[in-house]
């Protein structure tokens, strides 16, 4: 028996008003913008009000509703983010052809930067290698490694700055 349940095996507590709720939530989310991911992110919203050791809510069904419009607006923020970062890194190709001088510089640009993505080691390498050059979605990778998607983003930021750390080498 656990903490969270009483004699008569009732779950009380945060996850008690989550069960009770599930369906009131996770429609709160689709109608936020969450759509198919709703049922997903409810999940999410489970381990992150069940894993903290939170003392007791006064209004626990206004904390877990506050707790997935806190879920949903980081879910915004992470895909504006993405969205700049990717249109920040989106370069418009020249018809031109680059002198001799030009193709070398590029391929030690090139080198410098594959260097410095394989230095924030093996996951974040492959994580941005299959995100950026394979085409597959960060939900996709996180479950392909058992990993979270939290751990994709981060992974993806530290390499993002890696990058952004050499090509203002490549600036300066």
């Amino acid at each position: 028996m656990t903490d969270a349940s009483d004699r008569t095996g009732a779950v009380q507590g945060i996850e008690g008003v989550l069960l009770a709720n599930r369906d009131r939530i996770v429609r709160f989310l689709e109608v936020r913008g969450a759509g198919d991911a709703a049922e997903d992110m409810f999940q999410d919203l489970w381990m992150r009000l069940t894993e903290r050791g939170t003392g007791p809510v006064a209004e626990p069904l206004a904390y877990a509703m506050r707790a997935a419009n806190n879920l949903m607006l980081d879910r915004y923020r992470s895909a504006r983010q993405g969205a700049l970062r990717d249109a920040a890194w989106t370069e418009t190709v020249s018809t031109e052809m680059p002198s001799a001088e030009r193709s070398l510089i590029s391929r030690e640009q090139l080198t410098l930067l594959d260097q410095a993505i394989t230095a924030t080691g093996e996951r974040p390498a492959r994580i941005f290698r299959r995100f950026r050059i394979d085409g597959i979605q960060q939900r996709e990778i996180a479950a392909e490694l058992g990993v979270s998607l939290s751990t994709v983003e981060a992974d993806l930021r530290k390499v993002y700055a890696a990058i952004a750390k050499v090509r203002r080498q490549f600036d300066g």
